[in-house]
């Protein structure tokens, strides 16, 4: 099937790693199967891999370019429904089974993914899923060539430590948007460090876990003050942020 989409879209069409394991996970979705949400939806792709296991899927889309592509991608599907609008101003009327949410970025900094389903989840069945199902979050000391935040697309730096999770979270649970941990990373080299690298790997379901990919939640690499560091030594670093804030709102500081 070929899909209309606007150029954001295309670019997430493209990105076949993305997109197969969306596909893999709903394959392997086995519960009950009358109702699915599309959380901000797109261009419908996955309201479309979705309509062959629902009864119903209510897709919602706040871009009115991309609600208009769905409308026309799905418009010969009888049981997806595509609404133009903001997912926080919809009046849910039926508990769904599962709920697709791919308003995915890397630590849920700049997309809406927790806002989002901090309100949907009252409209989910209390043995209802979501899919994905929980990002883990991990932190690097690093070199920077670039002095600023910015995203692992065909930069430069050094790695100084080894990943270290500092956080998991559940989508089924409550999740507060403001972020803050303290970090405790050992050096394995010596060296200057000046910032650090995020990586978020998703948890699609029990089976499914994706790292990075070009349009999903690519590492995110956060500037920090120079700092001599020797092998072995102990850095300890504070991060906030507030989840569907932006990259602006992310802040960091030695401890």
């Amino acid at each position: 099937m070929k899909f209309k989409t606007t150029p954001y879209h295309h670019d997430l069409l493209k990105d076949k790693d993305r997109l197969s394991v969306f596909w893999q996970a709903i394959q392997e979705y086995d519960s009950s199967t009358e109702l699915a949400y599309d959380l901000g939806c797109g261009s419908g792709v996955l309201s479309y891999f979705l309509s062959s296991k629902f009864d119903e899927i209510i897709a919602i889309e706040m871009d009115n370019k991309a609600s208009k592509c769905a409308k026309d991608n799905l418009a010969d599907f009888g049981n997806v429904k595509v609404i133009n609008g903001n997912v926080l101003d919809y009046e849910f009327s039926k508990k769904a089974d599962l709920i697709v949410c791919e308003m995915l970025d890397t630590a849920l900094v700049d997309e809406e993914e927790v806002p989002v389903l901090n309100y949907a989840k009252q409209f989910l069945k209390e043995d209802g899923k979501i899919i994905p199902q929980e990002i883990i979050n991990t932190a690097e000391l690093v070199n920077l060539e670039r002095h600023h935040i910015h995203w692992d697309e065909d930069v430069n730096y050094e790695v100084f430590s080894k990943p270290v999770v500092y956080s998991q979270i559940n989508f089924l649970d409550d999740i507060n948007p403001d972020f803050k941990a303290d970090l405790k990373l050992k050096t394995n080299r010596a060296g200057l460090i000046n910032g650090l690298k995020i990586t978020t790997y998703t948890k699609l379901d029990d089976n499914i876990i994706a790292g990075p990919t070009p349009m999903l939640n690519p590492p995110l690499l956060v500037p920090l003050p120079d700092k001599q560091v020797n092998i072995n030594d102990f850095i300890n670093v504070e991060i906030k942020y507030i989840m569907g804030n932006g990259i602006e709102s992310i802040e960091t500081r030695y401890l």
